[in-house]
């Protein structure tokens, strides 16, 4: 073979070998790990935790709450101290021992339902009002107005259940308080006939509980108004 022909099939050759060489060593080095951030630092998932599942397992039960939710809370601690205020007269204004058992019951009641409502506004970060028993401010078309819940007794009412003593305190009490009550129960049945609203786990069960409660409590109030009506001091119906 001339020489120039060996020559250039050596070169071939090595080529060759050298290509496939680096072919090789291409495929056999190991992949680059890819790039991180230097900065990042891994943390486990906040529901990882167990106070985070606890706390997305709640979050997840808990359904949203309303404007017409807030509202109805802020309306009943009004509507609740004013009957609280009607039954505080009761031992002063010589109310039969059965009255003032029934005042007494409707006070323990309500106070403790009112802080009830309290810390449902307080928890949800709305405005707590005072349980004052005057008129609630509303908002109607950008203006601030006064106005009574429904049921709520009128200056004049008030004035009349304070004026009354004995036997006809009584029958103006139970007048006044089976209409309060049955206020109360228009509330809540405004408040459920609202679209979206008492999907609140706790405001559903408290409404519907005033509304059992006072239902029950206007029956026998009834019943003892007619008795009152009829003269009858003997103990009050169950």
């Amino acid at each position: 073979m001339p020489r120039t022909s060996t020559l250039l099939a050596a070169l071939v050759s090595a080529a060759t070998v050298g290509c496939g060489g680096a072919r090789g060593a291409r495929e056999s080095a190991p992949s680059p790990a890819p790039a991180t951030n230097a900065s990042a630092i891994a943390l486990p998932p906040v529901h990882a935790t167990p106070a985070g599942i606890a706390q997305a397992k709640a979050d997840s039960a808990r359904l949203p709450w309303t404007a017409a939710d807030a509202h109805f809370m802020a309306a009943m601690i009004h509507h609740h101290a004013q009957a609280i205020q009607m039954s505080r007269m009761a031992p002063s204004h010589g109310a039969s021992p059965e009255v003032q058992r029934l005042a007494s019951r409707i006070i323990n009641a309500q106070q403790d339902e009112i802080r009830t409502m309290q810390q449902w506004l307080a928890d949800r970060r709305q405005s707590v009002p005072e349980p004052t028993p005057g008129p609630m401010m509303m908002d109607m078309g950008g203006m601030q107005h006064e106005m009574l819940m429904p049921g709520m007794l009128t200056e004049e009412q008030m004035r009349e259940l304070d004026a009354a003593r004995g036997a006809d305190f009584d029958r103006l009490f139970l007048t006044f308080m089976i209409q309060h009550h049955k206020g109360a129960t228009s509330m809540v049945r405004d408040l459920f006939a609202t679209y979206g609203a008492a999907q609140d786990e706790t405001i559903f069960k408290f409404a519907s509980d005033v509304n059992v409660d006072q239902t029950t409590e206007i029956a026998r109030m009834e019943k003892m108004l007619a008795l009152a009506k009829l003269g009858w001091t003997g103990a009050a119906p169950q």
